[in-house]
């Protein structure tokens, strides 16, 4: 019997709570907007580690993507309808590298599908010896120049220090929030 009455009073708390909170409390908030954004980045820079970690999946063993240099021809075809790009490269990478980086992230700003997106570049594998400093790559890649009228950020970023890489997508949201208060240009 103490089983019924116990079960009594929890529906009764429960059913009082939900009247009370719709008498009282105002909706609950609005959704968030949701974005396309599109990760894009040389093979070994870390995109699939970073994201990985960044949903709190295993990212143990990963492997770099197979055939990336055949499929980097195809990148374009997932630019339409995007509404930011993240671009991930390795900041330990060789100067040879880091030039092919520079190449197809100045490619991707270019890109008439891309040229308007706000842009979210990671430096990855900071916690590297070899990597070199935020500072050194965006003085590297010239973005300054580069990227003048457009929205970026450039964040350093680890599989060790997601917290960073977080409040790095957190400031892409934002520029992603601001585009959309800003009157659309023809």
């Amino acid at each position: 019997m103490s089983e019924h009455i116990q079960l009594s009073i929890a529906l009764c708390r429960i059913g009082f709570y939900t009247c009370l909170q719709k008498l009282c409390c105002k909706a609950p908030p609005p959704p968030r907007p949701e974005y396309d954004v599109m990760c894009i980045g040389l093979s070994g820079a870390g995109k699939t580690s970073l994201l990985s970690r960044l949903c709190n999946e295993i990212s143990d063993g990963t492997v770099p993507t197979t055939g990336a240099e055949t499929i980097k021809k195809y990148w374009s075809r997932y630019y339409q309808g995007s509404q930011g790009v993240v671009f991930v490269l390795n900041s330990a990478a060789s100067d040879e590298e880091m030039e092919a980086s520079r190449s197809e992230l100045l490619s991707a700003m270019q890109h008439p599908q891309l040229c308007t997106l706000p842009f979210l570049i990671l430096a990855n594998h900071q916690d590297s010896p070899a990597a070199r400093s935020v500072s050194e790559i965006q003085k590297y890649f010239e973005l300054q120049p580069l990227a003048r009228g457009k929205r970026w950020i450039l964040a350093g970023s680890t599989t060790n220090n997601m917290e960073a890489v977080k409040e790095s997508f957190s400031q892409l949201i934002r520029l992603l929030e601001e585009k959309e208060v800003l009157p659309s240009r023809i």
